[in-house]
């Protein structure tokens, strides 16, 4: 370990997140890993937990919080928009519907990516749309992958079930058919981080008479491939 910032309060709360990289701590543990007082580790593990830098498992034991990777996610958010406008497009023109890109924030999941169809009846969702985690085929993806209890926070007020999402997990993408919307379908796929974790959602959405009741069936293919490309040029940039 370096000599410190000289912010002592800022040195012990990083030897905490670095003593946790490991794995899940008691907090006996976390006194070992850190070689602070047992009241300190504690003080500053309960801290961080606050603010949702650390957490806890089922066991009690203190572990690395889901914070963290919202941080990392963001980090990584302008390679993926740089990333994200010709793959749209390209799905777009494949699939003849529009394409949107999503990513969860906090209780809420924002479009922060689109590719418009050109002309006739559009579905329009702008960049910077705000919709609940509680509906649509982004949000299952989205949800999908999250630790246990934050997928049982979201499941509460949420259309679909944990055995829907146990499907799509297996399958690797998900669909909804006027689940958000009357009258509006879509299918969805994982982008995943470097690190494997999913942080956004790809997107087609459109009228349910062009993509039908089964909308998977038509477009489950190019989604995915969209995903792929978005995950494949971010463990690029990663490994520049």
């Amino acid at each position: 370990m370096d000599n410190g910032s000289g912010v002592g309060v800022l040195d012990k709360a990083a030897l905490v997140l670095a003593a946790l990289e490991a794995g899940p701590a008691t907090l006996a543990g976390l006194v070992a890993g850190t070689g602070l007082a047992r009241p300190t580790a504690h003080r500053l593990a309960v801290a961080l937990e606050h603010h949702r830098l650390v957490a806890r498992d089922m066991q009690g034991r203190f572990v690395l919080g889901p914070r963290l990777s919202e941080l990392s996610a963001a980090a990584g958010e302008d390679r993926l928009l740089a990333a994200a406008g010709p793959v749209l497009a390209r799905l777009r023109d494949i699939t003849g519907e529009s394409a949107q890109l999503w990513r969860r924030q906090g209780e809420h999941r924002v479009c922060v990516a689109a590719a418009e169809r050109p002309s006739g009846l559009r579905d329009t969702i702008p960049v910077g749309s705000q919709l609940t985690m509680n509906a649509g085929s982004a949000a299952q993806i989205l949800l999908a992958w999250e630790d246990p209890e934050r997928m049982h926070r979201g499941l509460q007020n949420a259309a679909f079930s944990a055995t829907a999402l146990s499907g799509i997990r297996r399958r690797g993408w998900a669909q909804s058919v006027g689940e958000r919307e009357q009258g509006v379908a879509s299918v969805s796929a994982p982008v995943r981080s470097p690190g494997g974790k999913v942080i956004a959602a790809v997107s087609v959405s459109g009228p349910l008479e062009r993509l039908s009741r089964q909308p998977g069936r038509m477009h489950a293919p190019a989604v995915l491939a969209a995903a792929d490309r978005l995950s494949e040029s971010l463990r690029r940039a990663a490994a520049e």
